[in-house]
Parts: structure tokens; C-alpha cells; sequence
């Protein structure tokens, strides 16, 4: 009887755990699947197009190559997100005072050089002291700057800066790769520049130097390794390997060669056999340049440039997105401004004008452009004056076929463009910045300047001998630029280069054209890779640490309701 009656219970113990589990099923399952999480290890290499130089950040400004490893070896005060607004980096925090002419940084106590020393406000006076010498390759605006700033160490980890007034976009200057004092300073600056250090140098990145890659008698790459005691977010991958080819296409062969892992650049040559690559990631990023074309209000042979009217018929007449699609392999952005798209200055409602020649055609005729009744194919006003420009531009194969595209669509709308080719360098300083030009295609090129700061191109105050070649004269939009250029409140900034681009898209002093982008390579092996819009081509490696190789399995517990 007594084992019936075991037997019994066992019975119903398990009738009892079959109805818990069927009642657990109706109201809901759990699952636990495991998906892989970022692990550290790895190596990751990547062609760099170029070759070495000096691995310096005061020396780097025209080798990209260069840029692009220093950017994982050293550091700045700040750095700048892909809206374009200021993050912490050696600096921990910073103050500004009331009136926008004092900051005060403070610098991580835990940043610390890859060999071991810290990071103090002495190494940052030492690098801005050796920007403002003539052998560094920072621009002379830059240099004269920091000639006018006051610095002030006020101990090991803080120091101040005075402006001789309010400059909102100081932060812009504050992004240098600092430098180390106690190994630098003992050389005299004109004798840096052929430094050893250049080519074994020490920072404070996430990334530290290992050594060069020489391979007859030529240096061939450059190998990083993980720095552990980085202060800021440790990069998954532990090692990064860069290694130099002349061009992108050698660079594809080597990806598939398997030699690297990355491509540094895929310029437009190379793109269709990029983009059929099957384990190759194309990635773009929308560059810091814009082109456009100016119209010179000024300009006593051509008085009817100064007309908004006209320029908005103009700028309907072009067809942009042809340019773009055609001409540039569609690498590149329509432009509808002068302030770059998913920056915290953007305006997201800005009127955007696309391609309608009958639209254009009716503001020439609203304005009294007509065709002459005698006949031809040129608009002329009631005076008899034919609607008629010319139009410098770069005499590289792009620019003259874009030059002529935007010529053959002005001409259907019965505007005649005559089309004169220069050397770049020739028509900036002979027809520009005189102001003798009419009309001219140029490339704007804002690198390492995430301020917009709109204020040169096109503040009145610019017209005559700044870089407001246009004449653009606008009392309302140059109030604007220069309550902006003073106020360090981003939200009252953004209210005010809102305002500033409705007023441009409504004058249209230049006509926008593009945005260009840069395309980049990655393998697929790679995960967790983003490219963010570019204030350099060396942001490409703004989100590093979270790319990874190298994964785990993690538990992920989720509840599915049933129907």
C-alpha cells in the first residue's frame, strides 16, 4: 500500500508541474538565445593612401596619411562629435565666463602619456607656444590667434585662456594634438620638424606606437598597439595596422590580396569595382566643402547679378542632382545652404529649390527678361540688354564639366554663360579676390572647423576686402552672424543661424551646388563600424571604440506573447 500510494504521488506531483508548464505557455514563453558581444582582441589593418612623413600633429596638416594615424595617437583638449559640438577629451570639463573672453579647462588627474608620465597644463602651453612658431604647418590665422590669447597655468591640471574678446568659435583651436614637454622641450622648435620623435613618438590616445614596418629600406607601415591606461572609452581592437600604397586602386588589390583589412580612401576610380566587392563594406561621409557658384553683385558690366529674383532663376535653371548623379558618380550631397546638413547650425526647414526650368522662365519673364521679338535665344530687358555673364572656373576635367553642365541648362532657359578655364590658384587671386569676376565656380573647403561660423563669407563688413566676394550686402543677415560670433549659448546660437540661412535661401547671394563625400572601405569582418558626417577625413575614426573582431556569446532573455 504504501508504495500504491508513492507511486500515486508521483503521479500527481507530475500532472501538477504539466499544468504550470502548459498554463507558463498560454500566458507567455521565455527564451533564452545567445548573441555575440564586442570582445577585445584583434588586429585590425587598414591602406593608407601616401606615404610617411612625421608622425607630429603640429606637422601633419598636408598629409592625411599622417592625420590619420596621429588621430589614434594623440590627443586634443576637446573634441568634437559628428553635429559639431564640443565633447570632453584631455579636458574632463571647461568654463566660460559670462562675457565669452574667459575659459578655464580642466584636464583629466588619470590622462597620462603612453610612457607613463602625466598629461599637465605644461604640456599644453608647450604645444600652443610651438603653434605659434613659424616652423609648425598651422595656417597664419591660426598662429596669429594664439598670439592674441592669454594663457594661464594656474596649476598642474588647470589652466586659463583670455581672449582679447568674445570669439564663440575658439573651440575650433583647442582640437591640436597636445604634445609632451618633458621630451620635446629641450629641443630648440626650428630643429622639431627633424626630431626622432617624429617617427617614434609618444602621446595620449587610445592607441600607442610599436614600431615601424620596413621592408627595403622604405617604411611600409606603422603598427599601434592597445594603450590600457587610456583614460577615456578602450577600443575593442587590440592592435592597428596601417600600411602605405600609392594609390586606392593598389589598395583594393591588396584587400584582395588579403593583406589589409580597410581601405583609407575609395576615390571614384575605383568605386564600381569597390562596390562589387563581396566581403567589402562601402562607407560615405559628407566632406567639410562645399561648391557653389558666386555671382559678383558688384559688378558695373553685369548690374543684374544683384537681383534675388534673378539668382533664384538661376539657381532653378541648374540641375543639381545631374551634376551630382553624373558627374561626381553621385559622391556628393545637393546643397540648399551655406551651413553644412546634421550639424547642430543646420536649419532642417531651409527651402530647398530643385530643378524647374519652367519656374525659372517665369520669374525671367516676372523680372522682364524676354526673348527679343527680332528672335534669338538670349533674354534681353526692355532696354535691349542681353542676359549675359561669364563664368570662370577651374581648369581640372570636373570642374569643366560642371561649369559646361550648368552652362548647357542656362542657355535652355535663354540665359548665355561664356565659360573661361583658369588655373585654380589664378582665378582666386586674379579675378576673385579682386572682384573682377562675374560669375566663378569655387569649392569652399572648411576642414577641422566645426563651427560654422558663417561670418566671413558673408557679413557686409567682408565685402570689400575680406572674404565676402560676392558684395553680398545685408543688414539683417550680418546682425545675425554677428550676435552668433560673440554668444557662447548653443541654443540661442542655433535660433540665430536659423534665421540667417531662411534670409540666405531667400537672397540667394551664391548658388549652392554639392556637398562632396568620401567613400571608405571596411571589411566585413569589422563590426560595429560608422562613418560619421567628416570635419577631416581622419574623423573616419571618430567611433573606434566600438569597432570590434572579436566577439563572445552573451545570454539575451526575451518574452514573446502568444496569440
Amino acid at each position: 500500500m504504501k508504495k500504491l500510494r508513492l507511486q500515486l504521488l508521483v503521479v500527481i506531483v507530475t500532472l501538477l508541474f504539466v499544468a504550470v508548464l502548459l498554463f507558463t505557455q498560454d500566458a507567455g514563453t521565455q527564451a533564452v538565445s545567445f548573441v555575440p558581444q564586442p570582445a577585445t582582441g584583434g588586429i585590425y589593418s587598414e591602406a593608407l593612401i601616401g606615404s610617411i612623413s612625421r608622425l607630429n600633429p603640429l606637422l601633419d596638416l598636408n598629409n592625411p596619411a599622417d592625420r590619420d594615424i596621429d588621430r589614434l595617437i594623440f590627443s586634443g583638449l576637446i573634441r568634437f562629435d559628428s553635429r559639431g559640438m564640443p565633447m570632453p577629451d584631455l579636458a574632463e570639463s571647461w568654463g566660460v565666463s559670462q562675457d565669452g573672453t574667459i575659459y578655464n579647462f580642466s584636464i583629466r588627474p588619470n590622462a597620462i602619456w603612453h610612457d607613463g608620465q602625466p598629461v599637465t597644463s605644461d604640456d599644453v602651453i608647450f604645444t600652443i607656444e610651438l603653434i605659434k612658431n613659424d616652423v609648425t604647418f598651422f595656417p597664419l590665422d591660426v598662429r596669429d590667434l594664439w598670439k592674441q590669447v592669454q594663457i594661464k597655468r594656474l596649476n598642474d591640471k588647470t589652466l586659463q585662456f583670455v581672449l582679447p574678446e568674445p570669439y564663440a568659435p575658439f573651440l575650433d583651436y583647442l582640437t591640436f594634438g597636445v604634445l609632451p614637454q618633458h621630451l620635446l622641450g629641450s629641443i630648440p622648435p626650428d630643429q622639431i620638424p627633424a626630431a626622432e620623435f617624429n617617427l617614434n613618438p609618444v602621446g595620449s590616445g587610445p592607441y600607442k606606437f610599436d614600431r615601424l614596418v620596413v621592408s627595403g629600406g622604405q617604411v611600409t607601415g606603422v603598427e599601434l598597439s592597445l594603450f590600457t591606461d587610456y583614460y577615456g572609452q578602450k577600443p575593442f581592437i587590440q592592435q592597428v595596422v596601417f600600411r602605405y600604397y600609392p594609390s586606392s586602386d593598389a589598395a583594393l588589390a591588396a584587400f584582395r590580396e588579403g593583406e589589409v583589412l580597410a581601405i583609407s580612401q575609395i576615390t571614384p576610380d575605383v568605386l564600381p569595382m569597390a562596390l562589387a566587392e563581396p566581403t567589402l563594406s562601402v562607407y560615405t561621409g559628407r566632406l567639410p566643402e562645399m561648391s557653389m557658384v558666386l555671382l559678383n553683385h558688384n559688378s558695373p558690366e553685369k548690374p543684374f547679378l544683384k537681383d534675388p529674383d534673378l539668382r533664384r532663376a538661376l539657381l532653378l535653371a541648374i540641375n543639381r542632382q545631374r551634376i551630382v548623379d553624373r558627374l561626381l558618380g553621385g559622391q556628393g550631397i545637393v546643397a540648399h545652404g551655406p551651413i553644412f546638413p546634421g550639424t547642430w547650425a543646420y536649419y532642417e526647414n531651409t527651402e530647398q529649390l530643385t530643378y524647374d526650368p519652367q519656374a525659372a522662365i517665369d520669374l525671367l519673364k516676372r523680372a522682364g527678361y524676354q526673348i527679343p521679338s527680332a528672335g534669338g535665344d538670349v533674354r534681353a530687358d526692355e532696354s535691349g540688354n542681353l542676359l549675359e555673364f561669364s563664368l570662370v572656373h577651374p581648369d581640372d576635367a570636373l570642374h569643366t564639366a560642371i561649369a559646361q553642365s550648368i552652362q548647357e541648362t542656362w542657355a535652355q532657359v535663354g540665359v548665355r554663360v561664356t565659360l573661361e578655364a583658369l588655373p585654380y590658384e589664378q582665378m582666386v587671386n586674379e579675378w576673385i579676390m579682386t572682384r573682377g569676376y562675374q560669375a566663378a565656380l569655387v569649392d569652399l573647403n572648411l576642414a577641422r572647423l566645426p563651427d560654422p561660423d558663417p561670418y566671413p563669407f558673408w557679413h557686409q563688413f567682408e565685402a570689400t576686402s575680406g572674404q565676402n566676394y560676392t558684395g553680398w550686402d545685408n543688414r539683417t543677415a550680418s546682425e545675425y552672424l554677428e550676435q552668433a560670433r560673440i554668444n557662447t549659448d548653443f541654443d540661442f546660437r542655433t535660433r540665430l543661424y536659423r534665421n540667417f540661412q531662411v534670409v540666405f535661401g531667400r537672397e540667394l547671394p551664391a548658388l549652392p551646388l554639392y556637398y562632396p563625400v568620401y567613400s571608405y572601405g571596411v571589411s566585413q569582418q569589422v563590426l560595429g563600424v560608422q562613418v560619421p558626417p567628416l570635419f577631416d577625413t581622419s574623423d573616419r575614426f571618430l567611433t573606434i571604440g566600438e569597432w570590434y573582431l572579436v566577439t563572445r556569446r552573451g545570454a539575451e532573455e526575451s518574452a514573446e506573447a502568444q496569440p
